[in-house]
């Protein structure tokens, strides 16, 4: 199969050098107060050091000058080393350094003596993960999609999700099998806990509408978290109230066997599929078919194409709320 040619850059990096000292001892990790107690929220960004989009929407905060009512505020753009490395000309290589960092995030590799660049500063930014009641991981995706929230299993989340005020998809998945999510790490990911995590896909990688979206559900996060009122949201940073679809809840994955992987047609994501048995794909010559009626594709991308890789994956709508 041919190598996709990169996607147009829209918006140019953000310059970040501003961030770069902090008062926290972290480097690129900024906080900031509220005079009453209240939420320990975090917001990251540059987990994929290509994905801009939300370190544009945290840099345009923290330029604000906003200070939270209620507890603290944290934002951490985090695998700069990955970020110094963008390339116009060559947007898809500068993802991560060595891993990626968004595979990290489990005890047994943070504690284990394995080193990396992304491990390295998954450890830095741990005490800041560990301390967070509320978690928005900012991200964007390789091909043009409408915005998802990645929300788990959890159905805190995904009602803290669907009451945002947004049309964002939300989709329900259990994580990957080749590491762990920061938004799984830890209490995120305890069924019994109360803490929040979400993980927003805004869109692709470095087209406008991606940072619109990343801005708009940033402030609304930090309003329904109890960190802002909605009167303290500057002028212009929120889109038009909206109600969500109905979660889609996702059953299958389908992965590359081979090279020779290539879809039927030019999906874009959220399309459903009426038939069972409907041929979406073929791999080494043979039909990947769907294995339901009314089977929703999500995010499919060949783009990081090699044998293991996910290249979309499946579901199926559920309720507006689950659990």
């Amino acid at each position: 199969m041919s190598v996709a040619a990169p996607h147009p850059v829209q918006i140019a990096p953000p310059g970040l050098s501003r961030w770069a000292h902090s008062a926290t001892g972290v480097d690129h990790v900024q906080e900031r107060a509220g005079a009453q107690p209240g939420p320990e929220v975090l917001v990251t960004a540059l987990v994929h050091g290509n994905e801009y989009s939300g370190a544009m929407a945290l840099d345009a905060f923290l330029r604000t000058g906003l200070v939270p009512r209620r507890g603290r505020i944290t934002a951490a753009f985090c695998n700069t080393a990955a970020f110094a490395r963008f390339d116009s000309g060559q947007p898809d290589a500068s993802r991560f350094v060595d891993e990626d960092f968004n595979r990290v995030w489990s005890a047994r590799s943070l504690d284990s003596e394995r080193a990396s660049q992304e491990l390295l500063r998954a450890r830095e930014l741990r005490p800041f993960v560990d301390r967070a009641t509320h978690l928005l991981d900012l991200h964007s995706m390789h091909e043009p999609c409408a915005p998802l929230f990645v929300t788990g299993m959890l159905p805190r989340n995904i009602a803290f999700a669907q009451a945002l005020g947004t049309p964002v998809q939300a989709v329900v998945d259990e994580g990957h099998a080749d590491g762990v999510r920061m938004r799984d790490y830890g209490p995120f990911g305890e069924p019994a806990g109360s803490r929040i995590a979400l993980l927003l896909e805004a869109g692709q990688h470095w087209e406008l509408s991606s940072l619109h979206a990343a801005r708009n559900v940033l402030m609304r996060f930090l309003v329904q978290a109890g960190a802002l009122d909605r009167a303290d949201v500057p002028t212009g940073w929120l889109l038009p109230d909206a109600l969500p679809p109905p979660p889609i809840h996702v059953t299958h994955r389908v992965v590359a066997r081979s090279m020779d992987f290539e879809f039927s047609q030019d999906f874009r994501g959220g399309e459903t599929i009426r038939r069972s048995g409907t041929a979406i794909a073929s791999d080494a010559g043979q039909p990947v078919v769907t294995p339901y009626d009314d089977c929703v594709l999500v995010m499919p991308s060949v783009r990081q194409l090699r044998p293991g890789v996910t290249t979309v994956r499946l579901g199926r709508r559920q309720g507006r709320v689950l659990g």
